[in-house]
């Protein structure tokens, strides 16, 4: 296995290790985690609110804007997409270019973007900013998550991990109910210009924070490109795709179901969506807890919840305390897959990949590109607001085949990857500087 020098100094084996396991070498969580790792999970808060901060301001966009609700989806849409192409374009771009100097980069572009954003007299602008957001966010998530782990140290690497994604879950908890409240007192306009202040303020402090560096990596493009030859790895990004297109499709238009169909208030919509993101920490608590030794017996019974719930949300949300409970459930059921399908791409790929966790940012914003526009297609349909629930529906019961599949493989290989394919891809890829020996 190559090695790096960290920012700090320190080796980087460049290993991605699962966020929910604990680090053989740091069995009590006594290595102390330098502050760059607290600064950076601070801005995947940001990069996490962002996402959905969205969702819960359709309505008050929409009239803004002069669309309809379901166009107003497409701003959720075209973030997911910039992501989609923006994590796995940037993971390659910037393998051999200083981590400190790609960050600011990605945290300017960031704050352009809501800059754009905030200040569009059209919603062909808004689309604009947001893409250009998501162009920051790729790029961040690309950089950012080696920079933790090679700042911690391999002691240390699993909990710097999930400092970062501790940051966008907390995102989904407080970011996204603050930034709707913000933005039905202040204008939809308010959360935009909240995120790029705080993105230029963290641009500010990662300069002073953050030691220079020469970048650059000893892997190349065609040992990444080998790391994702595995069929079982496309079977999770499909998977992941499928769960989270099913849970967006919902999702991207709560406020309307809440506020319409289940006339609740707007002003506890909110709320509505805190109790989604307590639903969705106690769901991926859950998860890291069992996933990883029996992954599929708890992938597999989430998705299945996930679609009940989506379905009872489909015939039973006309009522305000039914609606909130369901997506409180559909909050713990359906992100429970996400940090199991994770750990499954780094357990498949090996660790130290960039390209395959870059093309697992790239699935899960899939799902969000893909459940937001089908939501949308489903709330115009005769169906109404009815529509988005049910096309989730659909979309989780088909996550179950990949799922399925997936479970069968891993017990006709006793939970290993097949040595054939390993092998076959070591010497495919040895001697281009980043074989997959590391897999070995």
């Amino acid at each position: 296995m190559t090695t790096t020098a960290s920012p700090s100094g320190k080796p980087d084996t460049g290993a991605a290790p699962h966020p929910h396991t604990v680090s053989a070498a740091d069995p009590a969580g006594t290595t102390k985690l330098p502050p760059v790792v607290w600064l950076l999970g601070a801005v995947a808060f940001l990069m996490g609110t962002t996402e959905l901060v969205v969702a819960g301001l359709l309505p008050e966009i929409s009239t803004a804007l002069g669309v309809s609700v379901a166009h107003a989806g497409l701003l959720i849409t075209v973030f997911a997409i910039g992501m989609m192409l923006g994590a796995p374009a940037m993971a390659m771009a910037t393998l051999r270019l200083p981590h400190r100097s790609t960050l600011i980069t990605a945290l300017l572009v960031f704050a352009a973007g809501h800059i754009a954003g905030a200040l569009s007299p059209t919603f062909a602008i808004a689309l604009i900013g947001r893409f250009a957001a998501a162009l920051g966010t790729g790029t961040f998530w690309a950089v950012g998550a080696v920079v933790a782990t090679a700042a911690a140290g391999p002691a240390a690497s699993t909990r710097a991990m999930g400092v970062m994604i501790g940051g966008v879950t907390l995102a989904n908890i407080v970011g996204v109910p603050l930034g709707t409240a913000g933005g039905q007192l202040l204008g939809w306009q308010g959360p935009f210009w909240v995120l790029a202040v705080l993105s230029l303020i963290a641009t500010v402090v990662i300069a002073r924070q953050l030691p220079a560096d020469k970048g650059g990596s000893d892997t190349s493009v065609r040992a990444e490109l080998c790391s994702v030859k595995h069929i079982r790895l496309w079977l999770v990004y499909l998977a992941i795709a499928l769960v989270q297109g099913a849970v967006l499709a919902t999702y991207s238009y709560v406020a309307p179901l809440l506020t319409e169909r289940a006339e609740l208030p707007q002003a506890l919509v909110p709320l509505a969506m805190l109790g989604y993101g307590a639903g969705a920490l106690a769901g991926t608590t859950f998860a890291g807890r069992r996933g990883d030794s029996r992954p599929y017996v708890t992938a597999i019974p989430a998705a299945a919840v996930t679609a009940v719930m989506l379905g009872a949300i489909t015939l039973w949300a006309t009522n305000s305390i039914a609606a909130v409970i369901l997506i409180v459930l559909l909050g713990a059921a359906g992100i429970m897959t996400n940090p199991i399908l994770v750990g499954e791409v780094v357990r498949i790929a090996g660790p130290g990949r960039a390209l395959p966790m870059a093309l697992a940012t790239s699935a899960f914003n899939v799902g969000i590109a893909a459940g937001s526009w089908i939501g949308g297609i489903a709330l115009t349909s005769s169906l109404g607001l009815r529509g988005p629930s049910l096309a989730g529906f659909f979309l989780a019961l088909v996550a179950l085949l990949p799922l399925g599949i997936l479970a069968a493989s891993r017990r006709n290989t006793g939970g290993l990857d097949d040595g054939r394919t390993l092998v076959l891809d070591h010497f495919q890829c040895r001697g281009d500087g980043g074989s997959p020996q590391a897999r070995s």
